[in-house]
């Protein structure tokens, strides 16, 4: 490997156009190795410069949060004709940065981390490359077209933790421009420590977004919403995404039964998504909140490697026309188990209206108490499956083990135009069954049959 002339490198830096801001660390990115160099506050970014540091901006853990939302945002609207990266430099305790940034065209925010899914900790708050946010009016930080946010947390202090009367509806900390298309957003390695919203992309009918990615996030949101897409076209990608209420074990411990059970009764989902082509989501986990996944009446798209433990609902699949309305969901465990109401007939792995099609494969549910963390919890149940509405739609199940589930049989029909087909699957006992039904005849609940 070709060794690193570093006097060589600072001289090219030197002769770079100059641009007013103070002396900065920035890194540059070798292709053996990254080495820091120090750079004059006169120079701009030449061919081999990798990042500006946000320090280089005079964004700096000493300063106030309502200054360095100032410096921020001057040093994004610096780097936004540019296409340049800026470095979150990680510090001791964060940057405290009051919300309201607008993450602009062409700019990439990289910190230090990968998903830091228990905290970093030091003298017991967060560290690194680490927003500290207070800020009730607005979204944290909205995003633009060809922006990227990579290796950074984002913590809210006075979040309610174990006292739900103490719990602030933050806006999100990440939000889709309302006022503009916005088309590619990579969203990757971040952890929230105490957001209320984390990720909202619900994009609206006139500026909708597309290629829009989110990859190895973590947190609890106490909205119950991680991640939420609307109006997204040419592929969203939902991809090895953790929702956890030990997040901030590390530095805070694991929230208990009061804050779960309030997560619980928003009644909200994990990950949501509507108005969407062919979505991709794969690798997905939720502990503790009302729902799993919901697949809105304007989606198609895949669901796979997915765990949904201590929910009330696992799937909804909704559809508001016959064509191309199709999900295919394979490769999951769903633990439902979770009523606010506390009544059992409310809890069903998959939930099913609407037109269109799903397909579930390989999906193991069962259900019993949280062990891993305080949660009310009914510990099964109603049934695997509940088709409900007057639309035609078709659901049919493959290898599929259903356990721990208070009916009679696993798939509760409340929709006469159901076709519903489920070939080698395990009931309740163990045993393998068929169930079918044509939706012909509006009298038929399905023939079940136990081999």
């Amino acid at each position: 490997m070709k060794s690193i002339n570093k006097p060589l490198l600072l001289a090219m830096a030197l002769l770079a156009v100059p641009y007013a801001a103070s002396c900065t660390k920035v890194i540059h990115e070798t292709i053996d190795k990254t080495v820091y160099i120090e750079v004059p506050a006169e120079t701009e970014d030449g061919d081999r410069l990798f990042a500006y540091s946000i320090q280089a901006f005079d964004v700096l853990p000493t300063n106030s949060a309502a200054e360095n939302k100032v410096r921020l945002q001057n040093a994004i609207d610096w780097a936004s004709a540019r296409g340049a990266a800026l470095w979150v430099e990680p510090v001791e305790g964060g940057y405290p940065v009051q919300s309201g940034i607008t993450l602009k065209k062409n700019v990439s925010l990289i910190g230090v981390h990968g998903p830091t899914g228990r905290g970093t900790v030091k003298d017991g708050k967060p560290t690194g490359s680490l927003f500290v946010i207070s800020d009730k009016t607005h979204p944290f930080i909205t995003v633009q077209s060809a922006t990227q946010i990579k290796g950074c947390q984002f913590y809210y202090p006075e979040q309610g933790f174990n006292d739900a009367s103490k719990i602030i509806e933050y806006p999100p900390t990440i939000q889709v421009s309302q006022e503009q298309a916005v088309h590619g957003v990579t969203l990757q390695n971040l952890t929230f420590y105490g957001c209320y919203f984390a990720m909202d992309f619900r994009a609206q009918q006139a500026h909708p977004c597309e290629q829009i990615l989110f990859e190895h996030c973590y947190g609890y949101p106490l909205g119950g919403r991680f991640i939420a897409i609307d109006y997204c076209y040419d592929i969203p990608r939902i991809l090895h995404c953790h929702v956890n209420p030990a997040v901030m074990r590390e530095f805070k411990g694991d929230t208990n039964y009061i804050t779960n059970d309030y997560v619980v009764n928003q009644k909200t989902y994990a990950y949501w998504i509507d108005h969407t082509d062919n979505a991709q989501v794969m690798d997905i986990f939720t502990f503790a909140t009302y729902g799993g996944i919901y697949l809105g009446a304007n989606t198609y798209g895949q669901l796979t490697n997915f765990n949904f433990d201590q929910v009330g609902i696992g799937v909804f699949k909704d559809g508001n026309t016959p064509f191309n309305r199709i999900w295919e969901v394979a490769q999951g465990s769903i633990i439902a188990s979770v009523s606010p109401d506390g009544n059992v007939a409310n809890i069903h792995p998959f939930l099913v209206q609407g037109y269109g099609q799903i397909s579930i494969t390989n999906v193991d549910c069962f259900c019993g108490k949280a062990a891993a963390v305080t949660l009310t919890t009914q510990g099964v149940s109603y049934d695997f499956l509940k088709v409900q509405g007057s639309n035609w739609v078709v659901v049919t199940g493959v290898n599929c083990r259903m356990r721990n589930y208070q009916s009679s049989i696993p798939i509760t029909v409340a929709n006469t135009h159901a076709q519903i087909s489920f070939i080698n699957c395990s009931n309740k006992d163990g045993n393998l069954f068929t169930f079918h039904r044509s939706g012909e005849n509006p009298n038929d609940f399905g023939t079940y049959t136990v081999d």
